[in-house]
């Protein structure tokens, strides 16, 4: 199969061009992409079949070669700035628990800001 890579991509048009690495380009449509792709970066690496339409050489079955960048780890935290956070939680945490020692429940306001803040924490660490 052939590879190359993508020349440009409109996803709102639903088609672009990939440049081969023989040479040429080949144009793609949206119906020849991966399930639940939707959009081809440029200079993203591909893998495609192609056929010859009335218009010229087109891709088919296209496959990607790179990973999609991540969008959560692009906005994933420092781990210098994660020590603070996980710091600061172990406080709010030691703070419950001694809540807890003496045979009460923490405040609900409290509670749902530090389940607040757990779910935010998670989310940082799955990141």
């Amino acid at each position: 199969m052939p590879t190359g890579k993508v020349k440009w991509y409109d996803s709102d048009k639903g088609f672009g061009f990939l440049t081969r690495d023989d040479g040429g380009e080949v144009f793609v449509h949206s119906s020849a992409l991966p399930p639940g792709t939707t959009v081809l970066r440029p200079g993203q690496r591909v893998e495609f079949g192609v056929v010859e339409g009335r218009k010229g050489v087109q891709a088919l079955q296209v496959k990607l070669l790179d990973a999609p960048r991540s969008v959560a780890k692009a906005l994933r935290k420092k781990p210098d700035e994660m020590v603070i956070i996980v710091e600061d939680l172990i406080k709010l945490l030691d703070g419950i628990s001694t809540t807890y020692r003496r045979g009460k429940h923490p405040d609900r306001r409290d509670a749902a800001k530090i389940a607040h803040v757990l779910r935010v924490v998670a989310d940082d660490l799955e990141a």
